[in-house]
């Protein structure tokens, strides 16, 4: 199933009311030549990216009594939550054990019933697809659906337009939504690195195997980028658009949020500076003249969380 160009042009302008072009700032990074552009997505709408997937989900859906269900590890919850309270919907989030306590407690800061139950994602996606089934609810699926992905292709098509002389952009992957997306976009015409904490790298696990192949997620980024297999609909983008797969440490993303909050003052948590990580650790190294761009994609981690990083 293709995610054409075209359909993320009309993504965008189907939800240009509802969320915020996100701005880029280029920064130098110690042994990388030439400026690294940063977009700061963790700017958007609910602390990343995932408000772009939520509204093109929902803003012409027909939501009955059931109201709107999802399963979250956080931050795609918090997205479909603040969007369904903007339209006037009640949402039921699900979401696992693991979830951190600043994302639960902003997914319902929007309004939503948060119920958490099940080990990791996968078992919170089957008790919301139980749900869905009894009530009728609509279903905004975290990243592997077609809106969801049309959406998340909305942030590449807005920043081609901020950063055309990109030649390489960073991404991170948890279940693929967001690389799905841009990749779709950019067809190429720009080179893709996915970054992965090598404790939850089912990207890199399924490109190296030929198929998707189900981990087992752990580590520091895993209540965001904990996904036990990629999407389908991502994978099939990923094979041709997907140049490599970029593997970083817990240590070297905490390096990647300190270096953002001593240099920008950007609070990220642990999967919205994996990206950059690549770059710091040199898991990814850019040639002398590539101009390299990274996603800074999420912000939901608390203050006390966030402040152990400097203790």
């Amino acid at each position: 199933m293709s995610i054409t160009r075209e359909a993320i042009t009309r993504a965008a302008h189907r939800i240009a009311p509802n969320v915020r072009r996100t701005p880029v700032v280029d920064v130098m990074v110690d042994g990388v030549a030439l400026p690294v552009t940063l977009k700061l997505e963790l700017l958007q709408h609910s602390g990343s990216f995932k408000a772009r997937g939520a509204f093109n989900t929902l803003v012409n859906a027909t939501v009955g009594a059931g109201g709107v269900a999802t399963a979250s590890g956080g931050n795609h919850g918090a997205a479909v939550a603040y969007a369904s309270r903007e339209l006037g919907h009640k949402a039921r989030i699900f979401v696992p054990e693991i979830s951190s306590p600043a994302k639960v407690a902003r997914i319902a800061s929007y309004g939503a019933e948060v119920v958490q139950k099940g080990a990791n994602y996968n078992e919170a996606l089957g008790f919301c697809e139980a749900h869905v089934a009894e009530t009728g609810a609509v279903g905004v699926h975290a990243y592997d659906a077609v809106p969801t992905l049309e959406g998340q292709g909305t942030l590449a098509r807005e920043l081609e337009d901020q950063a055309p002389g990109l030649d390489t952009l960073l991404v991170a992957v948890g279940g693929g939504g967001l690389i799905g997306g841009i990749a779709a976009w950019y067809q190429s015409s720009v080179k893709i690195i996915g970054v992965e904490p090598a404790t939850c790298n089912t990207l890199h696990a399924a490109l190296a195997a030929g198929e998707r192949v189900p981990v087992k997620p752990s580590g520091l980024a895993a209540d965001s980028l904990g996904a036990s297999t990629v999407g389908k609909i991502m994978y099939d983008i990923a094979k041709d658009h997907v140049a490599q797969v970029a593997l970083v440490s817990d240590d070297d993303i905490r390096d990647a949020q300190r270096k953002l909050w001593r240099d920008m003052q950007l609070v990220t948590e642990p999967g919205g500076a994996a990206a950059f990580a690549a770059l710091l650790s040199g898991a990814y190294t850019p040639e002398k003249d590539e101009r390299v761009g990274v996603v800074i994609c999420g912000a939901n981690t608390s203050m006390d969380v966030f402040g152990k990083l400097f203790t």
